[in-house]
């Protein structure tokens, strides 16, 4: 890769770290994000041990953000995925930041890479602003893809 190049990528990353920062702390209507009571979980567990979890990750893993080259999970922009004994699919994600271009798209992207693996009944797929994305919900292979490691 040429010097150049790579310099390039390097302020496109610190582009896309400060956008982060300026966004990571309030809500998209400016608000601050409220704070969590010590020793409450600030994620829903995921369904981890239904039979079909490891099929919507992978679904999951077909759609990306297309600021970034990396899929939404990997990113850790899918909080929870909970499959209900009826395999009904409830989906709560997050974005990078709240002034999102695909804010209003990428959820339905997600429930259209969900709704057709076979077994799902339904699927709704929720933003939530609390806990802000940040970084270290990043994947090993996501850091690696975008050269944080």
């Amino acid at each position: 890769m040429k010097a150049g190049a790579q310099r390039g990528l390097w302020t496109l990353r610190e582009a896309f770290l400060i956008s982060l920062l300026n966004n990571w702390f309030s809500k998209p209507d400016g608000t601050q994000m409220q704070e969590q009571l010590e020793g409450t979980p600030l994620i829903k567990p995921s369904s981890t041990d239904h039979p079909l979890y490891e099929t919507l990750v992978e679904a999951c893993r077909t759609v990306y953000d297309p600021e970034i080259p990396v899929n939404i999970y990997d990113l850790g922009l899918v909080y929870t995925i909970e499959i209900s004994a009826e395999n009904e699919v409830e989906v709560t994600m997050t974005l990078t930041a709240p002034g999102c271009p695909v804010a209003g798209e990428m959820p339905g992207w997600l429930a259209d890479a969900i709704g057709p693996v076979e077994g799902v009944k339904s699927v709704n797929v929720e933003i939530t602003w609390d806990p802000p994305w940040g970084m270290e919900m990043m994947s090993d292979e996501a850091r690696l893809e975008l050269g944080f490691m």
